[in-house]
């Protein structure tokens, strides 16, 4: 057998479900609905119920999710959206394709969420949005920014892209806000096989807004109300979701098993002291552990040695979205958001999925004190 750690091990989840899988996808050859029909009008419901929603509008990705719900909000030129400088490029690429501007806020260096001092700081009379991020399946410090919400009137879109599952004070992320936006890439707590995303509110004009958007704007076919886009979630995506959505809640318990195994074995083998720093973990949060990441001095140095070793590892994100040469206009210079620049630097993420064993964690966990200790 191999001996190589993955960051990540699609397949052998796939082979647990293989059957139920094969069956969804005949199921859909045989009825010969592709686009949007029953499928996704099934996968919208169980996912609504699933994550407390009243509404759910399947889309093309996580990052059209994004880029629908600012559409429905009519954002575009002149208009400023506050987010996180620490997160994949669609977050910020979504406010930008509509002539927005993005503004950057930094990070709590602890939780790698956007600061809501920071929100507070660097909302304006422009500012349309507040775009928080739930970053490698955790939850932003969501109160102070629904409070500034509520006083100010500006709507909350949540990028949950990474984090089906966290809970914020027992609530399910995306539902906190006025929207939230949640993937289906492959990679993902709940993946599909291929792009897919959702948009969940409890706001019935926006839901209808969004499934205007998502086809063209038509309505009825070949009407135009507005201009949109070609947004819709195919029947295979959703017909794989659904399939997948019953065994959730065993694979993120799975996952949380794992984080709290690595805190222990971590522990055990004494690494923090060499200042290798765990994923935070605030009260009443709960992680969906969609990335493990630690932050260490030398990642570079670690993560070749790791590499050495046949064990996976991935960088998210080595350049904060302020500093991107496509956001050079705004003119942010090196050093403005400090904890994003240093997250960018110093973090690795570590393998992190359900079936990822005892064995090949202590394996992990004891190459990276072999080298901490050594350097």
């Amino acid at each position: 057998m191999s001996n190589k750690i993955p960051l990540l091990d699609l397949q052998v989840q796939y082979d647990t479900i293989r059957d139920d899988l094969l069956a969804a996808i005949t199921r859909v050859c045989d009825h010969q609905q592709f686009i949007l029909g029953p499928e996704v009008e099934l996968a919208e419901q169980e996912l609504a119920s699933w994550i407390g929603v009243k509404h759910a509008i399947g889309v093309s990705s996580g990052t059209d999710a994004l880029l629908a719900t600012m559409m429905a909000f009519d954002i575009g030129p002149g208009d400023e959206v506050v987010t996180s400088s620490y997160s994949f490029f669609a977050t910020a690429g979504s406010i930008a394709r509509l002539g927005a501007t993005p503004v950057f806020v930094d990070i709590n260096p602890s939780t790698f969420n956007l600061s809501p001092e920071g929100v507070k700081q660097a909302v304006t009379s422009r500012t349309r949005a507040i775009l928080p991020v739930h970053l490698f399946g955790l939850s932003a410090d969501m109160d102070p920014i629904l409070e500034m919400a509520e006083s100010t009137g500006i709507p909350i879109i949540e990028d949950a892209c990474q984090a089906i599952g966290a809970q914020y004070k027992g609530r399910p992320v995306g539902g906190l806000g006025t929207a939230g936006c949640i993937s289906f890439f492959p990679s993902k707590v709940l993946g599909g096989f291929g792009d897919g995303g959702l948009v969940v509110t409890n706001d019935e004009k926006l839901a209808r807004r969004v499934r205007l958007l998502r086809k063209h704007g038509a309505e009825p076919k070949y009407f135009h109300k507005t201009v949109g886009g070609n947004f819709r979630l195919d029947a295979l995506q959703a017909a794989i979701v659904r399939t997948k959505l019953p065994y959730l809640n065993d694979w993120l318990l799975a996952r949380r098993e794992r984080a709290d195994r690595y805190a222990s074995l971590f522990t055990d083998a004494s690494v923090t002291k060499y200042d290798v720093v765990l994923p935070s973990l605030p009260a009443n949060h709960l992680h969906s552990y969609h990335q493990y990441v630690v932050r260490v001095p030398k990642r570079d140095e670690l993560r070749a040695h790791l590499n050495a070793q046949e064990i996976g590892t991935g960088i998210y994100y080595p350049v904060p979205l302020h500093l991107q040469e496509c956001f050079s206009h705004l003119n942010y210079p090196v050093g403005a958001l400090p904890h994003a620049e240093a997250a960018a630097a110093h973090t690795l993420a570590l393998p992190m999925y359900p079936e990822l064993t005892e064995q090949q964690q202590t394996r992990v966990v004891s190459a990276i004190a072999d080298h901490v200790k050594s350097a």
